[in-house]
């Protein structure tokens, strides 16, 4: 099949924005999601593709506006072959002072979004024609290893694996694969004050190493390539030097 139709949630900028546009590069069309309408358009006038991007502003913690993304997408493209589950928020703060409010949005955003997505996601792959398609869920080094200070989102990023290998089992009867990404240390806006050093579990701050994103764009497109009939059920890809594995 020619046609190759992906959405991207959080694609405005980050891991998002180049995923996005290493899939476009790839061939693939393309629907932008995420809240900036701007940051949107731009990832489309970057990617320089034109008819091959569809930028659809998208709040992943409305419902409405998720079901919208995705009929906008059926509609524009016909199909859904990809989803990258990437949106993504976290709070900070002491864990006794974060607020019912800050956690709430971070598991709404972060965990919730991406089960309402990949409903939408299973609705049109098991129906289309051929059928199925592959949804990659962006977890984190935090589903493996917590950071000081970031309950709700690790939290979330170990719902998220219960959510791929659930996502995974579900969706073999529909030939719809899924896989999880775990991420450490991209350099991206996120990931900034790693240059100006981060807490560490023994008390202490540390300038951590980070990693050129485009690492990650490449990592997805090898997973997204894979044939339905196999799947990259966890990949982890990370800043070689960075402090996740050993002791300290």
């Amino acid at each position: 099949m020619d046609k190759k139709v992906a959405i991207v949630t959080g694609a405005g900028s980050g891991v998002g924005k180049a995923v996005a546009l290493a899939l476009l590069k790839d061939g693939y069309h393309v629907s932008l999601a995420g809240r900036r309408k701007d940051a949107l358009e731009q990832v489309a006038a970057a990617g320089a593709s034109s008819g091959r991007t569809l930028v659809v502003p998208t709040d992943v913690c409305e419902p409405e506006a998720i079901r919208a993304l995705f009929a906008r997408t059926k509609e524009t493209f016909g199909r859904l072959d990809l989803l990258f589950n990437n949106a993504g928020i976290g709070a900070a703060g002491l864990l006794e002072d974060l607020t019912v409010a800050q956690w709430k949005a971070v598991v709404d955003t972060n965990l919730t979004g991406s089960f309402l997505c990949t409903q939408e996601a299973f609705k049109i792959m098991k129906s289309q024609d051929p059928r199925g398609g592959r949804i990659i869920n962006n977890g984190s080094i935090s589903a493996h290893t917590p950071r000081p200070n970031s309950a709700p989102y690790t939290s979330t990023k170990h719902a998220i694996t219960g959510l791929t290998k659930a996502t995974s089992l579900d969706g073999r009867k529909y030939d719809i694969a899924c896989g999880q990404i775990d991420i450490g240390n991209a350099a991206t806006p996120m990931t900034e004050r790693m240059a100006k050093g981060v807490p560490q579990p023994n008390g202490t701050t540390m300038i951590e190493p980070t990693m050129d994103v485009e690492n990650v764009a490449n990592a997805v497109l090898c997973m997204a390539h894979m044939p339905l009939d196999a799947n990259v059920l966890f990949m982890t890809v990370m800043a070689n030097k960075m402090p996740f594995v050993g002791r300290g």
